[in-house]
């Protein structure tokens, strides 16, 4: 499958001034595969280790940091000549291995010529153990998210799709298959974008396989909780990540702490909630209150809604059959706000948005705000359905004289009235460069 992660490392590989490439993300996303799968495309030989299911790998960092015995005891071990420029040498799992991690700085100083990619999915958790060190300046970094409805698109056989989608987008125009972009996106809510998930339901899988699929993957995620963190810790973090699903699908969708447990403070809560956003398994909208650039000085840390990286999972935890979603049975409805947020944050923070939101008072709120590369800020309203009219939207736009906004809803595009219509099934394509979409 292919992911927009490739062109990424192939800018990297390009780069005469790369380092080694540090890819950062939760479990099960696909980090192992994109770098195997780069390394075997575009590189002669590729010397894997993993350092969290072989640990004698990690020996070999032991005694010293010398770049070249490493490189001679690594190639002995896997039984590859490492070469530079013609080896794609892989750390998977770098977290469980911290001197292997930190003698990513030395090939960068010592030894430039060698083509590194370390994978981890704890290394935000690792960072706050007092005994690990990480290679400041050493490094390149990515973060990886699930698959985006564009990869899924390209998975499933709809490229052309994902290509018609992002030309509209540029043209602010209607997309004629807009009926048929809407049912992937449903399929793609239902299944999400975990890389398993989204190939079996490739190969033909039913629903069962998929929810099986994500019930595996939840599990692994909870005894990912109990390995990393003490008992009582494992306990609160667990709470709150299966309070998230049922606390989105509350009217005001501000995630209340005292509802994981009666008497939950948010002292006592703020280590487990810090270990699922440091494994990247959950996003956070952060309420701001005021709406002058830039937004973070504005942030109300204790307020701020939850969501879980992937939508397709959380559709699984909720019991939601696919077959529902996808063809819009009525009886989602309860459910359907619910998955749209949560999809289109994700989406959004797989671009690298920051996003916050506006409540200033009861009565009032606006979904989502974030700034463009031009230093707007941008309002951005998520509709489930067609039906988009929005007292909050406009009355924010007026008070604060916006220059444009987004409405991500089951409208085709459009721009009217300063405000740009963006199918559900189109939030790949708002980047921060989305000012130069709008542009009249």
């Amino acid at each position: 499958m292919d992911r927009k992660i490739t062109a990424k490392m192939l800018e990297w590989k390009n780069d005469p001034n790369r380092k080694p490439l540090l890819i950062c993300g939760a479990r099960q996303i696909g980090k192992t595969y994109s770098a195997l799968h780069f390394g075997r495309t575009y590189y002669k030989n590729v010397a894997y280790f993993n350092f969290e299911f072989n640990k004698q790998t990690s020996k070999i960092f032991e005694n010293d940091l010398d770049t070249k015995r490493i490189v001679d005891s690594l190639s002995a071990f896997c039984g590859i000549d490492i070469m530079e420029n013609d080896t794609l040498i892989i750390f998977d799992e770098v977290q469980a291995c911290n001197r292997a991690l930190l003698s990513l700085k030395y090939f960068k100083e010592n030894d430039p010529g060698y083509h590194i990619i370390a994978t981890g999915s704890f290394l935000g958790i690792a960072l706050e153990r007092e005994d690990f060190s990480f290679p400041v300046g050493g490094v390149n970094m990515f973060r990886m998210y699930p698959m985006d409805i564009e990869e899924f698109m390209m998975a499933t056989g709809n490229g052309r799709i994902a290509d018609g989608i992002k030309r509209s987008f540029s043209s602010q125009k209607s997309y004629d298959l807009h009926d048929k972009a809407m049912e992937i996106y449903r399929t793609y809510t239902a299944v999400g974008g975990l890389p398993e998930a989204v190939e079996r339901f490739s190969e033909g899988a039913d629903a069962s396989v998929i929810t099986a699929i994500h019930a595996d993957i939840d599990a692994a995620y909870m005894g990912d909780m109990s390995k990393y963190t003490s008992k009582a810790e494992a306990v609160m973090i667990k709470a709150i990540w299966s309070s998230i699903p049922n606390q989105l699908l509350r009217e005001n969708k501000r995630f209340i702490l005292k509802d994981v447990s009666e008497g939950t403070r948010t002292r006592e809560a703020g280590m487990p909630l810090n270990w699922l956003l440091a494994a990247g398994l959950v996003n956070r909208c952060i309420r701001v209150n005021a709406t002058t650039v830039p937004l973070s000085v504005h942030s109300e840390d204790p307020y701020f809604k939850l969501y879980m990286g992937d939508t397709g999972l959380m559709a699984s935890k909720l019991g939601i059959p696919s077959k529902m979603i996808i063809s819009e049975s009525p009886g989602i409805d309860t459910y359907k706000g619910a998955l749209t947020e949560n999809y289109v944050i994700q989406t959004l923070k797989a671009n690298g948005i920051k996003t916050y939101y506006w409540a200033p008072s009861p009565t009032k709120e606006l979904d989502c705000l974030f700034q463009d590369s031009d230093g707007n800020v941008v309002p951005l309203e998520m509709k489930s359905s067609s039906h988009v009219k929005s007292l909050s939207m406009n009355a924010f736009m007026e008070k604060h004289k916006t220059k444009y906004a987004v409405r991500v809803s089951a409208r085709n595009f459009g721009f009217d009235n300063r405000i740009f219509s963006v199918p559900l099934y189109a939030a790949f394509c708002i980047s921060k460069d989305i000012c130069n979409a709008v542009r009249e």
